[in-house]
C-alpha cells in the first residue's frame, strides 16, 4: 500500500511539474519581442500626424530619443503643462527648408549630462514617428540641434522595440511611410 500511495503522489507531482513548465513555455513565448527591422544608422522618418518628412539618425548610445526645437514654449492646456516649438528641417526632393510649429503635451523632465557642460534640463514630449512604414509612439527631449546634422535622433527606448541598427550602412528602411500617407489622407 505504501508504494501505491508513493507512486500516485510522485504521478501528481510529476503531472503538476509538466504543467508548470508549459505555462512557463507558454508565458515565455508570449514576451518574445515581435520582429525589428534592420536599419542603418540613418533613416527617413515621418513624425505623425503632420507627416514631416526628415532624416533621423539612429543612436544606441543615447537612450532617450531628441528633436531639434527653436522658441521652446511652456505653457498650460487643459490643466496639463504643453510646449510649443518650431521644428525646422529640410525636405527630402527640392531641399526646401520647412519650420513647422509643433504643440504636445510634456511628458517629464530630463536631466541630461553634458561633457565640460553644467547639466541640462530639458523638456520631453511624446510623439508618434513612422519609420520603416511602422507607426511607433516614443518621447522626445526637445533641444536646439541646429548644430548636428540631423534634427532628430532616435535612441534605445525606441530602437529596442523597432529596429537592430546596421552600423555601417544608411537607408534600409522604406523610404516613405504608407502608413502615413493613409492617415493624412
Amino acid at each position: 500500500m505504501f508504494t501505491k500511495q508513493l507512486a500516485k503522489t510522485w504521478g501528481i507531482l510529476a503531472f503538476a511539474l509538466c504543467a508548470l513548465l508549459t505555462a512557463q513555455q507558454a508565458t515565455a513565448d508570449d514576451k518574445k519581442p515581435k520582429q525589428r527591422s534592420i536599419l542603418g544608422w540613418v533613416e527617413y522618418v515621418d513624425i505623425m500626424p503632420w507627416g514631416l518628412h526628415t532624416k533621423a539618425k539612429l543612436d544606441t548610445g543615447a537612450k532617450t530619443s531628441s528633436m531639434h526645437a527653436e522658441d521652446i514654449e511652456i505653457f498650460e492646456k487643459k490643466g496639463k503643462e504643453w510646449a510649443r516649438f518650431v521644428f525646422e528641417y529640410t525636405e527630402k526632393k527640392g531641399g526646401k527648408v520647412h519650420r513647422p510649429t509643433i504643440e504636445a503635451p510634456i511628458k517629464r523632465y530630463v536631466l541630461i549630462k553634458r561633457h565640460k557642460h553644467k547639466t541640462q534640463r530639458r523638456a520631453v514630449v511624446e510623439l508618434e514617428i513612422c519609420i520603416d512604414n511602422e507607426i511607433y509612439k516614443t518621447q522626445f527631449s526637445l533641444i536646439d540641434r541646429s548644430r548636428f546634422i540631423y534634427p532628430v535622433l532616435l535612441g534605445r527606448r525606441l530602437l529596442k522595440e523597432a529596429a537592430l541598427v546596421d552600423a555601417d550602412r544608411t537607408f534600409l528602411g522604406q523610404k516613405d511611410c504608407k502608413v502615413a500617407e493613409k492617415e493624412k489622407n
